[in-house]
C-alpha cells in the first residue's frame, strides 16, 4: 500500500524498477549504536549512529529526529526544574491542556518523568506508562455547591466503627472554633465552598485535600478547609493537603503553614502542623528561584504550560548527517562552522577525574585504539582545534552501545523507572560548575 501510494505522487516518469527496489527493503542490514536512553549528552556528541544501506538510512532519519527531539527537549527542561527545585520538593506534570495535541502530551508526560517530575496528571499517561498519577479537586466542583444544604453525602463512619456521624453538622461547630482561633468572622466563608469540602471529604475521607483560593483564602478557603479537616480528625482521619492556584504563593504557603501550626497546637492536633501544599498557576524557573530567594512552606509544586511548551527554548536542533559511505569519510563545508559535520564513524568515551565527575567527552574513529584509565592523551577540543591538549583520566566510560543489529533488538531496554532513575544519576555526576543552570562552564568535546 505505502509503494502504490509513492506511484500515485512521484512523477509519472519514475522507473517501476524503483519501486521494486523499494518493495525489498529489509530494515535488519541497519546496526544502530546510541548512547543509553536518559544520559546526559553535549552538543556536537553523536549520541545515535545509524549504519546500513544509504537509502534505508536515511529513511529513518525524520522518525528518528522526530522521535529524539521534543523528547529531549521535555526532558531536559524537566531536569532544569528539578535542579532548581532541589531533591526534595515533589513535582507534578500537569500540562495536558497545553500541550501540543494528545501525542505531544502523553510524551510531555513520559519525558518530564523521566526528566525529574514525581507524576502526572494525565491519568492516560498513567495507565499506558505506569507513571504515578495525582491530581486535586477543581474550582468548578467548589463553585457547583450554593449552599450547606447541597452536600451529598452528608454523613461518614468513623474510622474505628460505629454509626454514621453527621459531617456536615460537625464541621459547622469546627468552622466556629476555628474563626475564633483565626479572628475572621464565621460568616464570610463561603457556605458552597464548605458543601463541596464535606461532600468531598465524605466521599474520600483517607484523600481530603482543600483547594483554598476558589473564593478568598483568608477569610473562606482556609477556614473551611480546616475546619473540615478537624471534623475528619474527630472522626480518625487525616487529611493529605492543600493546593493554591493564585496569588503571592510563597508568602501564603507561610501564612497557611502558620494557620495550619496554630491549630495544631490550639487543638492538640500534632500532624496538622505538617499538612502538604501544593501549588500553581504559570510556575516557571523563574517562580522556583523567587520561592528559593524568598522562602517558603511549600511541599508540591504543579507545572503545565512552562514544562510542556518549553518557552525558553521552543525546540531541540538535533541533526542526523551522513559521515561515512563504503569506508570513506564524508564532511559537510559550509559558511557557519557550527553547522560543519565532523566526518567517519566515530566511538564515544567519557573521561572522569579522581573526584568522579566527567570533564570531557571524547571522539575518536571507530578503528583508533580505546583510551584507558591512567593513559596520557593528547586531544584537540572542538573550537580550538589549533590546540593540542592533554589529559589523562581516572576513568574511561565507552558511551555507546549497540542496541539493534539483523533484524534483532540486541540491548535489554530498561523501564521507564530505571531510564529516569539513570537520567537522575547522570545529572548527579556532573561538578557543580557544569550543573549550575545560570553560566555554566562549558562542558569541552
Amino acid at each position: 500500500a505505502d509503494v502504490a501510494y509513492l506511484r500515485s505522487v512521484l512523477p509519472s516518469s519514475t522507473d517501476d524498477a524503483f519501486f521494486d527496489y523499494l518493495a525489498t527493503l529489509d530494515a535488519s542490514e541497519v546496526t544502530v549504536t546510541a548512547i543509553p536512553e536518559g544520559s546526559v549528552v553535549f552538543p556536537r556528541v553523536p549520541f545515535l549512529q545509524v549504519k546500513g544501506p544509504l537509502l534505508v538510512v536515511q529513511l529513518l532519519e525524520t522518525t528518528l529526529l522526530c522521535l529524539v527531539n521534543y523528547a529531549s527537549l521535555v526532558a531536559t527542561n524537566a531536569a532544569r526544574f528539578r535542579l532548581l527545585a532541589g531533591p526534595d520538593m515533589k513535582l507534578m506534570e500537569m500540562g495536558l491542556r497545553r500541550a501540543q495535541g494528545p501525542d505531544g502530551a502523553l510524551s510531555a508526560s513520559r519525558y518530564s518523568y523521566i526528566g525529574g517530575f514525581d507524576c502526572t496528571s494525565n491519568i492516560l499517561a498513567g495507565k499506558l506508562y505506569g507513571i504515578p498519577v495525582r491530581g486535586t479537586i477543581a474550582h468548578s466542583f467548589v463553585m457547583s455547591f450554593r449552599g450547606l444544604e447541597e452536600a451529598r453525602p452528608r454523613e461518614l463512619l468513623p474510622r474505628a466503627g460505629g454509626d454514621p456521624v453527621d459531617l456536615a453538622g460537625l464541621a459547622v461547630s469546627w468552622l466556629q472554633r476555628v474563626c475564633e482561633l483565626l479572628q475572621t468572622p464565621p460568616g464570610k466563608a463561603n457556605q458552597g465552598e464548605l458543601a463541596a469540602f464535606v461532600s468531598y471529604a465524605a466521599t474520600f475521607p483517607c484523600d481530603f485535600q482543600g483547594l483554598l483560593d476558589t473564593y478568598c483564602v483568608r477569610r473562606s478557603g482556609l477556614p473551611n478547609f480546616c475546619a473540615v479537616a478537624l471534623a475528619l480528625h474527630q472522626l480518625g482521619y487525616q487529611a493529605i493537603g492543600v493546593r493554591l492556584d493564585s496569588g503571592d504563593l510563597a508568602q501564603q504557603s507561610k501564612e497557611i503553614r502558620g494557620v495550619f501550626r496554630a491549630c495544631g497546637a490550639h487543638f492538640q492536633v500534632p500532624w496538622f502542623g505538617t499538612i502538604p501544599i501544593a501549588v500553581s498557576n504559570d510556575i516557571s524557573e523563574q517562580s522556583l528561584e523567587e520561592f528559593r530567594r524568598e522562602g517558603s512552606e511549600i511541599d508540591m509544586i504543579g507545572i503545565g504550560t512552562n514544562l510542556v511548551t518549553c518557552p525558553l527554548q521552543p525546540s531541540l536542533g538535533c541533526v542526523y548527517k551522513l559521515v561515512e559511505v563504503n569506508g570513506s569519510p564524508c564532511l559537510k563545508l559550509t559558511e557557519d562552522e557550527e553547522k560543519m559535520t565532523i566526518p567517519g564513524m566515530k566511538a564515544i568515551y567519557r573521561l572522569y577525574d579522581t573526584a568522579g565527575h566527567p570533564f570531557m567527552d571524547l571522539m575518536a574513529l571507530e578503528e583508533e585504539p580505546s583510551p584507558r584509565a591512567g593513559q596520557e592523551l593528547g586531544i584537540r577540543v572542538l573550537g580550538q582545534l589549533e590546540e593540542t591538549t592533554r589529559v589523562t583520566p581516572s576513568t574511561v566510560e565507552p558511551l555507546h552501545r549497540t542496541y539493534f543489529r539483523d533484524g534483532q533488538v540486541c540491548e535489554p531496554l530498561p523501564s521507564l523507572p530505571e531510564v529516569r532513575t539513570h537520567a537522575q544519576v547522570s545529572l548527579s555526576l556532573l561538578s557543580p560548575a557544569h550543573r549550575r543552570l545560570q553560566e555554566p562552564q562549558p562542558y569541552p568535546v
